[in-house]
Parts: C-alpha cells; sequence; structure tokens
C-alpha cells in the first residue's frame, strides 16, 4: 500500500561543500544517509525548532523532504548560512511516496518509528491518499509540522526527537546545539508532549485545564486519544479542554 505525499516537497542540496553545510547545521549526524533515511531539525541560535525533514542522499547530491509549505523558506534558510559554500539548492522534481509493508527497492524506512512505513523519492506519484497517518502518529506521540512544531516556539527535547532519532548528541556542534545539549544534560524535562486519553472532542490548540490552572494544550486526536503539551507537575487527574475529559498516565 503506497501514496504520494501531495503535502511534501524536496529540495536538491549539491556540490562540493554540500555534506559539511548540512552537517554543521542541523540536529543529526547525517554520515548516516549513505546508508538510508536521517530524521533531524534546523533550529535556531536559541536552540528552537525551525524547520524539521528527512535527509538521504541519492545519485551524488542530498535530498531534503520537509513540509510543501515549508519548503521555500527552509531553502532560503539554508542559502543565509551558504556564504562562499560551493552548495547549490533547489527544488527536485521528484515526488514524496510513501506506504506501508515491504518498502520498494529504492524505499527507505522512516526512521522516527516503524508503524510510521517507508518514504521513497519517485518521478512518479504513488496512488491517491488513503492511510490514516495521523492515527499512527497518535499512537506513538509524534508530533507533526504546522501542528505540534510550532516554529520559535517548540524546544526538540520536549517535542520525543530524542525518541524519533532526531537528534544526535555525539556529532558535534551545530545551530542550537548548546541549549539543546544543556536541556539535555542539566535539567529535567517539565514540560513536552505526551499520549493522553479524551473522551469527547477539542479543537487543535485549545488548552487543558486542571483544577482552574492551564496544565498544557491540545493537538491531533484519534482513537479515543491523542497528543498534549503539558506540563507534567500540573497533569494529573480528569483533565477538561472545551468539555472534553483529558487523561494523561505517567510513564512508569
Amino acid at each position: 500500500m503506497s501514496e504520494w505525499a501531495e503535502n511534501r516537497q524536496l529540495l536538491h542540496v549539491s556540490g562540493a561543500d554540500t555534506a559539511k553545510f548540512l552537517q554543521d547545521l542541523v540536529s543529526n549526524d547525517l554520515t548516516a544517509t549513505s546508508d538510508g533515511l536521517v530524521y533531524t531539525a534546523l533550529l535556531s541560535p536559541k536552540g528552537k525548532y525551525l524547520f524539521d525533514f528527512f535527509v538521504t542522499q541519492q545519485d551524488g547530491a542530498y535530498l531534503i523532504d520537509v513540509a510543501k509549505d515549508r519548503a521555500a523558506a527552509l531553502a532560503q534558510r539554508l542559502s543565509l548560512y551558504k556564504l562562499r559554500a560551493d552548495v547549490a539548492i533547489a527544488a527536485s522534481d521528484l515526488l514524496v511516496n510513501r506506504g506501508l509493508g515491504a518498502p520498494p527497492s529504492d524505499g527507505h524506512a522512516d526512521p522516527r518509528h516503524s508503524d510510521m512505513g517507508w518514504r521513497a523519492y519517485q518521478g512518479t506519484a504513488g496512488g491517491a491518499a488513503q492511510i490514516d497517518w495521523d492515527a499512527r502518529r497518535v499512537v506513538q506521540c509524534i508530533p507533526e509540522t504546522g501542528i505540534e512544531l510550532i516554529p520559535d516556539q517548540t524546544y526538540i527535547l520536549e517535542a520525543g526527537f530524542e525518541r524519533l532519532n532526531g537528534v544526535d548528541f555525539r556529532k558535534g556542534c551545530y545551530v542550537g546545539q548548546e541549549v539543546t545539549a544543556r536541556m539535555k544534560h542539566k535539567t529535567e524535562l517539565r514540560k513536552g508532549f505526551a499520549l493522553v486519553s479524551i473522551e469527547g472532542n477539542a479543537s487543535i490548540g485549545t488548552d487543558i485545564m486542571s483544577e482552574g490552572k492551564v496544565a498544557g494544550q491540545l493537538f491531533t486526536q484519534s482513537g479515543g486519544s491523542a497528543i498534549a503539551y503539558l506540563r507534567f507537575d500540573r497533569a494529573s487527574g480528569d483533565m477538561n479542554a472545551e468539555g472534553a475529559v483529558i487523561r494523561y498516565h505517567a510513564p512508569t
């Protein structure tokens, strides 16, 4: 089963300096792109999320698989860092296809979780959308660009990027690395995305209330579960969001 991901865009990045250029910018170690797909993020100098995307090597260049409505902004941001480096950034004519089951010969496993199937970058579109990816995201608490992941607001460790194989703490410096490393090694996360149960429905972004205080915000919902951004010290008992009942069970 496969389909064309029409909400995704590929950027083609080439040139003699491309490997070092990208490696010095993003949160993950891109040397692994020689073997498959790498999930990573580009952060602000203050360590806040700006873009998340997949990267792989193909035909001597790098392909970046990013949300379509963020592709132009990402290309512009990369160009700001390019300076005199031998790097060319352009939109690719290839399409993003994704699916479940056995991948095609040119497919790559989604590195975030096995439930997210595979992705392939091809010249023709796959079938019409038929897979409920949101349901799969919710079960595994995988945040999505523009829904849970908000530019200049989200911190990737609160978004679960370590669990989703989106950050490497041994690769060395990158933009925003100092803040990310400090959050990893010097603090206990007091906020973050978590899976909650929900009885009822509420709009994305609705405040979750607990004993009269804001305990977080509600995001993607599916099958009686939802992704929520929580203040863990306030997330207990029956909480409410627009009349829906929210419950969080902390991992043991």
